[in-house]
């Protein structure tokens, strides 16, 4: 017959250290409970027994907010996930069935992100907001306790589904489709372009709905309904759609990785930096908040004049995702027009790069970082206010103060030296002045191999 002497202190901290000690190594949701049963707290982990353990260290210490609830945990539930991502959906879920009091800031719903997913648009986007009532039709999904994990959460899943986080106002009848030049996201898989009609309504349709039901927990049922129509797409001989799914099945199985596969390499030029951060994506969040942007930071784009004394005198753009190099968007330009003028060397770049940008034909980066001074960013504004579409963002930053400039500001940004968006600004930076150089001395050295050939 069970006991009706209560535990001692003691006596549940060793039973509780003994049920942490048989936690599986494994991602999923746990649950701290009272004496009576309640939830006290959900979380998620990637390893159950790693995260429960570390609230149980004699070196602990939770805050003044959640420290009073170790004293109250009797019971430790946890329920094991695929993966990070499912871990991250049954978290939401619960907390928002159970309402724990000790996570209390989900109490101001909007101070935590949610998912928005445009269903009754004809060509859905899918969107990350801190103010779910700015889409009224759509489907929410959340809160979410970690805007950071949400967002690369959702980048990976874009790896699978493709669809579209832009807010263009897409329709299939539209004829500027035809000649729109879809974004980076495109060219990089992460996007099918229905901007560009490069996708059909109903095959969109089909796999804004498997995310859906992707998201309803039914991963099985997606990955049968995607095997079926691989094999019959095969049987048809319809071979590019049938790697087409058979590339989806695949990034369904790298959800829970963290790194995703690189591409090969398709050119002589190698980015030199490969990682800019610790962690790129909470530097990007943190350039969001620097700036003041509304939207998430997912495309950037760099440009830097070089020359020596006037002459062969080049322009470079570099582009990066993510906070990662994307090499397939690096380009360099031979200026034709300034000799050794760098702010009209910066105005023939910005002109020659984004003209079709500028005239609705395709999407500005999100944010354009340009190398130099006020004077730098002054010659690239002159550019973009010709345009009939102005850029979200342009900013410069300057290499000695390394204070970003900003259209609208008189006085410089100063971050911290040891600011994560700042330090990603300065790795964009030197690598598009890198690149620059590249090509000066590659385009010096043919003129002394021609020069010497003709002596």
């Amino acid at each position: 017959m069970k006991s009706m002497n209560p535990e001692s202190d003691e006596q549940v901290q060793k039973r509780l250290a003994e049920r942490v000690r048989g936690l599986p190594d494994s991602s999923g949701v746990y649950l701290f409970k009272d004496g009576q049963g309640r939830v006290l707290y959900v979380g998620k982990a990637v390893s159950l027994r790693s995260r429960v353990g570390s609230y149980f260290n004699a070196s602990a210490d939770l805050g003044p907010r959640k420290q009073p609830m170790l004293a109250k945990i009797r019971e430790i539930d946890i329920i094991e996930t695929e993966g990070e991502w499912d871990a991250l959906l049954l978290e939401s879920r619960l907390i928002k069935d159970t309402r724990p009091h000790f996570n209390t800031r989900l109490k101001d719903d909007k101070t935590y992100p949610y998912l928005a997913v445009t269903t009754r648009d004809e060509f859905p986007g899918i969107y990350i907001t801190r103010m779910p009532a700015e889409y009224p039709n759509a489907r929410i999904f959340g809160p979410f306790t970690s805007s950071g994990a949400l967002r690369e959460a959702l980048q990976l899943l874009q790896q699978v589904f493709r669809f579209r986080t832009c807010h263009l106002d897409i329709r299939s009848d539209d004829p500027g489709n035809r000649w729109f030049r879809p974004c980076i996201l495109h060219s990089i898989d992460l996007c099918t372009a229905p901007c560009a009609n490069k996708i059909e309504k109903d095959a969109y349709r089909s796999d804004i709905n498997r995310f859906l039901r992707f998201l309803d927990s039914q991963r099985s049922t997606v990955i049968n309904e995607l095997k079926s129509e691989m094999a019959e797409a095969s049987e048809a001989r319809e071979y590019e759609r049938a790697a087409s799914i058979r590339n989806q099945l695949d990034a369904i199985q790298r959800l829970s990785e963290r790194e995703t596969r690189r591409r090969g390499d398709g050119g002589a030029w190698q980015p030199e930096v490969t990682v800019f951060a610790t962690d790129p994506s909470a530097a990007l969040r943190s350039l969001q908040r620097a700036l003041g942007l509304d939207a998430p930071i997912r495309c950037m784009e760099a440009i830097d004049i070089a020359h020596l004394g006037g002459r062969e005198t080049v322009g470079s753009k570099v582009c990066f995702i993510d906070g990662r190099p994307w090499k397939e968007g690096y380009r360099r330009y031979r200026i034709k027009s300034a000799g050794n003028d760098d702010f009209q060397s910066m105005r023939e770049v910005v002109s020659r790069r984004y003209n079709d940008a500028g005239s609705g034909l395709e999407l500005y980066p999100d944010v354009i970082l340009i190398d130099g001074g006020r004077g730098q960013l002054n010659a690239a504004l002159e550019v973009f206010e010709t345009l009939d579409v102005q850029p979200p963002q342009v900013v410069s930053l300057a290499k000695k103060e390394e204070e970003l400039y900003l259209p609208d500001r008189e006085e410089p940004l100063k971050l911290s030296r040891h600011h994560g968006g700042l330090r990603l600004c300065q790795a964009i930076r030197d690598e598009a002045h890198r690149f620059a150089q590249h090509y000066h001395h590659l385009l010096r050295s043919r003129k002394i191999s021609d020069a010497e050939a003709d002596s």
